[in-house]
C-alpha cells in the first residue's frame, strides 16, 4: 500500500458536533474533502502534527466509539 501525506494546508477543519461535554478542550478535528482519507489533529494544537487515517480505518474507529468498545475513564 502506498503512503502519502496530503497538502493540508487549505484544510477545513471541523470539531465533533459531539464536543462540548465534560472538557470541551479535549476534542480532535477532521478535515473533510480528502479522497480516501480522513485527516485528524488535536483542537488544542492546530499547528501541532495531522495524522490521516484511510477512510475505512476511521469508519471502523468511529463505529467502534459509537459501539462503546473502548473502555472510559
Amino acid at each position: 500500500m502506498r503512503h502519502f501525506t496530503p497538502d493540508l494546508s487549505a484544510a477545513a477543519w471541523r470539531k465533533s458536533s459531539y464536543s462540548g461535554g465534560a472538557d470541551p478542550e479535549s476534542c480532535i478535528e477532521v478535515a473533510d474533502g480528502f479522497t480516501g482519507v480522513v485527516p485528524v489533529r488535536d483542537s488544542k494544537d492546530p499547528q501541532g502534527p495531522a495524522l490521516t487515517f484511510t477512510a475505512d480505518a476511521w469508519t471502523s474507529f468511529v463505529s467502534a466509539v459509537q459501539a462503546h468498545e473502548f473502555p472510559t475513564a
